[in-house]
């Protein structure tokens, strides 16, 4: 059940992104859930491959490189969900970094762990 929260909250983070930034498009309610379904999945699958093969760059830019792995892991799910469209490198890094900040503020209201 939590699961299945997670990924209602963050479509819906997702949609209203999509309606603030400029850059972000996403079609409709299913393209969302989509998108929330394939981030995680992403997040799951694809970013401790990133992580380790970077290692080197995270490490000497103090961990910054994060952002431009989740901005890619954004651009990425942009690429394989139909109704999702990021613009640009730099949408998607502003959009990953509002998510993951929108994320933690909502799970630390709602009690749930972010992780």
């Amino acid at each position: 059940m939590n699961l299945i929260i997670r990924i209602v909250v963050t479509a819906v983070l997702v949609v209203l992104l999509a309606n603030i930034l400029p850059g972000v498009d996403v079609a409709d309610y299913t393209s969302a859930i989509l998108v929330a379904i394939v981030l995680g999945l992403l997040n799951i699958f694809v970013k401790p491959i990133l992580v380790i093969l970077t290692l080197p760059i995270t490490v000497v830019t103090f961990g910054l490189f994060l952002l431009v792995i989740n901005a890619l892991i954004i651009q990425f799910a942009g690429s394989i969900v139909s109704g999702f469209v990021v613009t640009s490198f730099w949408y998607a890094m502003l959009f990953s970094v509002v998510l993951s900040i929108a994320q933690s503020i909502v799970y630390g209201l709602t009690g749930g762990e972010k992780g």
